[in-house]
């Protein structure tokens, strides 16, 4: 499980102590400079890995499910490789504590674990699903790729936290 998790748990981590110093204003603060809150890039984190695990449960029901070739999804954790957006994932503007949050990637994490705990690794290596840049990959590496994932956005929920940081900062300067 290490080999397949591994990268995961240290990605995870480093998003964990990210958000850690975090008031519930600055979670839940836009950047001036645009884009997503980091409550809003930890949310679509979790619904991503919600989503993975459950699409990873409905094929391993799928008597038809074809057998793939490994695909190179490593190259997904860099920014020069066009990301797709899909809208289930899409995080919501709903104000989270940095605890709720905390407690939902808790949730989707377990969520993973149990659907991989369930399933043996010949099931997991003879059943794929589509991703939108590699076709069908393989269910196994669908679980390493949730780790791709997570590393793409920590850079840029260290920029969001760098920014709001920074914008509550002088909001506080200027207020007194």
């Amino acid at each position: 499980m290490l080999v397949v998790f591994g990268e995961n748990i240290k990605v995870r981590k480093r998003i964990l102590q990210l958000i850690e110093g975090l008031t519930d204003e600055e979670f839940n603060g836009t950047p001036s400079c645009g884009g997503w809150s980091p409550k809003q890039i930890v949310e679509h984190l979790a619904l991503m890995e919600c989503r993975v695990a459950t699409n990873i449960a409905k094929e391993l029901k799928n008597p038809d499910s074809l057998r793939v070739f490994k695909k190179p999804i490593v190259v997904s954790a860099s920014p020069l490789i066009k990301a797709y957006f899909m809208e289930y994932t899409e995080p919501t503007d709903t104000y989270l504590s940095t605890s709720e949050i905390k407690e939902r990637l808790h949730e989707s994490r377990n969520y993973l674990l149990d659907i991989y705990d369930s399933a043996s690794e010949d099931e997991l290596r003879g059943k794929s699903f589509k991703h939108p840049v590699f076709g069908h990959v393989p269910l196994i590496q669908w679980f390493r790729f949730v780790g791709f994932h997570e590393k793409r956005h920590l850079r840029q929920l260290r920029r969001a936290v760098e920014h709001v940081k920074s914008d509550f900062s002088l909001i506080y300067q200027s207020s007194k």
